[in-house]
């Protein structure tokens, strides 16, 4: 196990991607699942407080640690199995989610989770329930995940593997592999009907698999995972669109959304939407955006119908006043990975910008119910507007998910922006969404959490993850204060 005790050595251990920061006394870095017992064990004795770090890709603070020590799973990096013929893949943590899907795919193969950020590791996509474009046909990452190995935190080990350990209503009974019984009591609320990564995953009668994924690491360690992969298509058709208005744009998703969910010719996998200032904010890097537009970027999957298929969307974007002699097509992989890329570009921008600035980005990470979507849209986009705060908006529209960022001149605009923030997540709330629709709550977004579910259901929480974690020593601040932890 190599170890890390000069605060020179290990500062990159302590902040995210969202410039969210902390302090740690050492970090440790082991290389086997026997080294993290035998920590965890130690720190479980002596009530030490581990922090499980990822690759820092996080945007809520999930990473950072208020004190103890750090337990990076960097050098679990090794694909363990790869099974074509019952398509799945054996994993550890910190396996590159780039890396995988490159793997895979040589083998015809597909892991279609795909979040921003593909630098991140496997193992944090699963404790965060990651998801991305794809999401909108294929599913987070919770739909992938076959089976979890669990160090908790007492040391002892769990094997979760899907279909095989369920919760009766509310209650479980669940066996470590040293024989120890833990009996389980699920928190009973109503998760929001749309896309969501705010708190655990609890319903009556579920999957026990699904209490560990996105638990954000405060119920166990993952330390191998079984994942399930479909068949490779490499034939997609990649096209971002330019709409002159953003009604344009919308009734063009709207019908795309419909027509895909109705299991009709079109059948997008991607809808992501970018407004006029996204693109001006892009377009030093990207000349030729037309002037005073907004755009779509979607993809499909081909077939045999690849004609019909093509027509269909000809059709959709000539219908709704867009210029299809302008949009930009991708006509092989070099080329949509190029798309992806811009796609990807609004994100180190925006951070690059307020970073600069020497303030933190506040963006939001929302999801409503579509039948709320483009009235929630407007609403909070004149909200913005009218505290003259620089802004751009782009994001998951197919899911009704948009990524606000706010893009703070100085300090008195950073407070500002939290407070519409919270004005945001509140009327989210309102319309029966989510205050997380991909990215989790860390610690960052604890209080919207609260916002969201009340203080009844986080106390709740808070009484499962003692129910793993008495001695309160595994990710503490994440999705909860600690306060709660009594």
């Amino acid at each position: 196990m190599i170890l890390k005790t000069d605060p020179e050595e290990f500062q990159n251990y302590l902040s995210d991607a969202s410039n969210y920061s902390g302090t740690a006394d050492k970090v440790f870095l082991p290389e086997s699942e026997e080294e993290i017992i035998e920590l965890v064990k130690e720190a479980n004795l002596n009530r030490t407080r581990i922090t499980i770090s990822g690759n820092g890709t996080g945007l809520n603070g999930g990473r950072v640690p208020e004190g103890g020590v750090v337990l990076s799973l960097e050098k679990l990096n090794k694909i363990l199995e790869m099974n074509e013929t019952e398509k799945f893949v054996r994993v550890q943590p910190a396996v590159i989610l780039k890396d995988l899907q490159d793997y895979v795919e040589e083998k015809k193969l597909f892991y279609p989770p795909d979040p921003t950020e593909r630098n991140c590791f496997i193992g944090a996509t699963v404790a965060t329930n990651s998801s991305g474009a794809r999401t909108f046909k294929y599913g987070p990452t919770r739909d992938y995940v076959l089976a979890i190995r669990v160090v908790l935190p007492n040391g002892e080990i769990v094997y979760l593997e899907r279909g095989k350990q369920n919760v009766e209503n509310y209650s479980a009974k669940l066996l470590t592999e040293q024989g120890s019984e833990i009996n389980i009591s699920v928190p009973q609320f109503e998760m929001p009907n749309t896309k969501n990564a705010s708190g655990y995953y609890c319903k009556a009668n579920m999957d026990l698999i699904d209490l560990f994924i996105g638990s954000e690491g405060t119920l166990g360690i993952i330390t191998e995972l079984k994942l399930k992969l479909l068949d490779y298509n490499d034939n997609v058709l990649s096209c971002v669109v330019f709409f002159p208005t953003e009604d344009d744009a919308f009734n063009f998703i709207d019908e795309a959304r419909a027509i895909t969910k109705s299991n009709g010719v079109i059948s997008a996998r991607a809808l992501e939407f970018f407004d006029k200032l996204t693109l001006d904010f892009l377009r030093p890097d990207y000349a030729t955006i037309p002037l005073d537009t907004c755009c779509v970027w979607f993809e499909q999957e081909l077939d045999e119908t690849e004609e019909q298929l093509t027509e269909a969307w000809l059709e959709l974007i000539d219908k709704h006043n867009a210029d299809a002699e302008k949009a930009w097509i991708a006509v092989d992989k070099n080329e949509q990975e190029k798309f992806k890329d811009f796609r990807h570009a609004i994100a180190w921008r925006v951070n690059e910008t307020v970073a600069r600035r020497g303030l933190k980005k506040i963006g939001t990470d929302i999801s409503v119910p579509v039948e709320s979507f483009r009235s929630f849209y407007k609403w909070m986009t004149k909200f913005v507007e009218e505290t003259n705060i620089e802004y751009v908006v782009y994001g998951h529209f197919g899911n009704c998910h948009p990524h606000l960022n706010m893009l703070p001149k100085d300090q008195a605009d950073f407070v500002r922006s939290k407070e519409i923030y919270f004005e945001i997540c509140k009327e989210a709330v309102r319309l029966k969404g989510t205050v997380s629709a991909e990215h989790g709550i860390g610690k960052m977004k604890r209080d919207y959490l609260l916002m969201m579910y009340g203080e009844d259901t986080i106390k709740q929480m808070a009484k499962l993850k003692l129910t793993f974690d008495p001695n309160r020593i595994l990710n503490i601040g994440n999705i909860f204060e600690e306060k709660y932890l009594q």
